[in-house]
């Protein structure tokens, strides 16, 4: 089993995330020693939603404008309607986000999560598999989409939904233990 220990993650997150395709890939990137930082435009906290009702509230680590993606190893983009809705129309986070495929670093994003990486213009010519509802904005942007519980294209890990969180968080820690991937762009 790859261990993170030596490994930086960054989950960038908006108020809107689907709570468990945040905390269930935390647990498990913690589980094998990660240092992980929450990243959002929120200042101090971020709140989640829970399948039909808002829920917990999580401490955020870092300003969007004070995170650098240098500091990091990999990034962690999880799903909900609203969390990647309002990332992709920060251009801070927008950037924040080609800063990880320019350098070449694994990218994991589920459920509604890829939305982002439209928006970053990094999805074109990409495998991947989000949420079925936003298939047709990923193949419109170039991606080839394929429904299935979990898709890894040269350091980009894409999930469906909860129900596929055990396949994804172990194929994220694989992705992430790896590093670099020289297949990995913008």
């Amino acid at each position: 089993m790859p261990s993170l220990s030596n490994r930086n993650i960054a989950i960038l997150t908006e108020n809107g995330f689907e709570e468990v395709e945040l905390t269930s890939p935390l647990e498990a990137l913690k589980a094998e020693g990660a240092s992980v930082h929450i990243i959002s435009p929120q200042k101090d906290q971020v709140k989640a939603w829970d399948k039909d009702h808002w829920s917990i509230e999580m401490s955020v680590d870092k300003h969007i404008a004070e995170a650098n993606a240098n500091d990091y190893d990999g990034l962690l983009l999880p799903g909900g309607v609203f969390n990647p809705d309002k990332l992709r129309t920060n251009e801070a986070a927008v950037n924040f986000v080609k800063a990880f495929f320019d350098a070449g670093k694994p990218v994991a994003a589920i459920c509604h999560g890829p939305q982002t990486l439209i928006t970053a213009g990094v999805i074109d010519g990409r495998r991947v598999t989000s949420y079925p509802s936003i298939a047709i904005d990923l193949i419109n942007a170039g991606a080839q989409w394929t429904d299935a519980e979990v898709v890894v294209d040269q350091g980009l890990v894409t999930s469906r939904k909860p129900d596929d969180l055990p396949a994804f968080n172990k194929k994220m820690i694989e992705e992430f233990a790896e590093g670099v991937h020289s297949g990995q762009h913008s």
